[in-house]
């Protein structure tokens, strides 16, 4: 695949705005300064795209799926970088039926993962109807969209939906896969025969293949938590373990988020609730999981702020969270990602409203979960967009918006 530009011309271009919007950003309230932060980059997405989702394979390519086109019916493009972010390959558009994919709510779009032989694999919520005789409400025939890129990969395969009986998608869903051949696809959905937010159940479909072929899907987590309908998923896999995030709905105004863990290769999963919050309304929030050489990485948004922790790979316990400093503005959507040097960034959009876009803000934090130098910012962030963050080279980072 060919290459294109638009990150090679950016990087100069933003290295030096990026620089200037850090020179002139208010010092975080308690942060530390520090001569040896390293630096942030800030990207766009190509092609005027929005709601970039990011994974990266063992070898250190960076595989990258993005939206574009009318909200409500649009297309999703891939793209990977070789150099860690300094160039992308040319975009090869993702889904087979045009039209197919949303970004409505922010958190509807697609999913990326890497599995094993660095196979990259796509899925999101369908934005057309399935045949369900019978049945009347559209809501309750969205399908679970899957892909993934054929053996030369040169294209994706034709999309699949999932979903065999547990229809009724509001929310998003989640992808991971590992270097044994497995995919783990999860989404939340009432159970069939029910509704309301309080049964909404997280299922998950599994395969042993690489995405040949799926089990039907079955309940992730056994626990009655209900899940927040318009709510975000996360979800990753590594060597040993399977991990996925989600926003509960308990009794209407638990709206909490739960970890879920398994180390069988999603055959059982534990449930732990990591972060507490009372609204008895849906936040329509989105939730993030990624490696680094801490461990892995969680994120997610609580009473306006958002945080991230660490889980243990080999306890499935998370660190105690730690917030972004200076004082909470409507902070959503947050991503976060871990350089070599032990340090974390944590990125995320502010200002975003229904059918409104943002402002991007950033902090990088050292080993020890302090903040070091100053908060970045930067305008722009599209409506209905997300940001997401890596890991380039030297310890620097770089956030996509």
């Amino acid at each position: 695949m060919g290459r294109i530009g638009f990150a090679g011309r950016a990087l100069a271009a933003a290295a030096s705005v990026v620089a200037a919007l850090v020179l002139i950003a208010v010092p975080t309230r308690g942060g530390k300064r520090s001569e040896g932060v390293p630096p942030v980059i800030a990207l766009r997405v190509p092609d005027a795209g929005i709601q970039p989702q990011i994974a990266i394979d063992g070898r250190g390519v960076v595989h990258m799926v993005y939206f574009s086109g009318e909200a409500a019916h649009g297309d999703l493009y891939y793209t990977h970088s070789d150099d860690r972010g300094a160039t992308f390959s040319a975009p090869i558009r993702v889904n087979s039926h045009p039209g197919s994919a949303m970004a409505t709510g922010n958190i509807r779009g697609a999913h990326i993962a890497v599995g094993r032989n660095g196979r990259v694999y796509a899925a999101w919520n369908g934005a057309y109807e399935v045949d369900r005789p019978g049945i009347a409400k559209p809501w309750m025939k969205h399908p679970m969209a899957f892909v993934r890129l054929n053996d030369g990969g040169t294209g994706f395969e034709p999309e699949r939906n999932l979903i065999h009986a547990a229809y009724g998608l509001d929310g998003g869903g989640a992808i991971a896969a590992d270097n044994a051949g497995g995919v783990y696809v999860f989404w939340h959905a009432p159970a069939p025969g029910t509704e309301g937010e309080g049964n909404r159940r997280v299922w998950v479909a599994r395969s042993s293949d690489d995405g040949k072929t799926f089990a039907p899907e079955k309940p992730a987590f056994d626990k009655s938590t209900g899940a927040c309908g318009c709510c975000g998923m996360s979800a990753f896999a590594d060597s040993h373990n399977v991990y996925a995030l989600y926003r509960s709905a308990t009794a209407v105004v638990h709206r909490d988020i739960y970890l879920l863990y398994s180390n069988d290769r999603g055959e059982t999963f534990r449930g732990t609730d990591v972060a507490q919050w009372n609204i008895g309304a849906c936040t329509m929030s989105m939730q993030e999981l990624s490696e680094s050489p801490a461990g892995v990485l969680a994120a997610w948004e609580t009473l306006g702020n958002v945080f991230f922790g660490i889980i243990n790979p080999f306890t499935g316990r998370m660190s105690a969270p730690v917030g972004g400093p200076g004082e909470a503005r409507d902070r959503k959507y947050p991503s976060v990602a871990g350089n070599s040097r032990g340090e974390t960034l944590m990125a995320w959009a502010e200002g975003m409203k229904w059918r409104k876009g943002g402002s991007l803000a950033w902090q990088v934090f050292d080993r020890n979960g302090e903040p070091e130098g100053a908060t970045g910012h930067a305008d722009g962030v599209p409506a209905w967009s997300l940001v997401t963050t890596f890991a380039g080279t030297g310890g620097q980072f770089i956030v996509v918006y």
